[in-house]
């Protein structure tokens, strides 16, 4: 689950208030929490990005927040929809966020059946080159091409997109975002998502 790095102190100090005294380490790049009552979490830092320093609350968000890149990129992509965004740390530098119709399935079988396929496997073709177009515009300036890009939706869709050039020369990164059809406000929050910590939590 995400959380926000500013939200990561607290986080920590409500996880020992649940399940008492934690000791923390650092293991193969994470910060990790092991409690009195053999509760566990491990948290990754955003953008694969892996820690080295201190097994310390204040030390691991500080790494952070300096683990988001002063160049990087969103682009989320479902059928019939599609957001993408640069962005310089935090601040958002250029986004398009776009809708196209993609029928949906229908109960009607033989040739109107293959008909109303071939229909809609065309409508999401257009809408993957639409999207492939403005994330070409919006992302092509990225260090090269070469920036770090965090992605979510349906994951055939986002392949589908960046499976031509020159957007299969970007280095797609970590988490993956599980989101609902894209608007500005699931591109905000995956913005977000992207920036904060990645932690599994491990109940006793």
């Amino acid at each position: 689950m995400p959380v926000p790095t500013e939200r990561w102190e607290r986080w920590v100090l409500n996880f020992q208030g649940r399940h008492g005294p934690t000791a923390l380490a650092v293991v193969s790049g994470a910060l990790t929490g092991s409690a009195q009552d053999g509760s566990t979490f491990a948290a990754s830092l955003p953008f694969e990005a892996a820690y080295a320093g201190l097994p310390d609350a204040d030390a691991f968000a500080a790494a952070a927040r300096e683990a988001v890149p002063a160049d990087w990129g969103v682009l989320l992509v479902r059928k019939g929809g599609f957001a993408v965004a640069r962005l310089a740390g935090t601040a958002v530098v250029d986004s398009k966020v776009g809708q196209r119709h993609v029928q949906g399935r229908t109960k009607a079988g033989g040739q109107s059946q293959q008909r109303f396929a071939r229909r809609r496997d065309n409508q999401a073709r257009a809408a993957y080159e639409a999207a492939a177009g403005h994330a070409a515009r919006v992302l092509a300036s990225l260090s090269g091409l070469d920036g770090p890009v965090v992605t979510g939706g349906d994951r055939p869709a986002v392949e589908e997109v960046l499976g031509g050039a020159p957007l299969d020369r970007l280095r797609v990164v970590g988490p993956w975002l599980a989101v609902p059809d894209p608007r500005r406000a699931v591109l905000d929050q995956a913005v977000r998502d992207a920036c904060s910590l990645q932690v599994e939590v491990v109940n006793a």
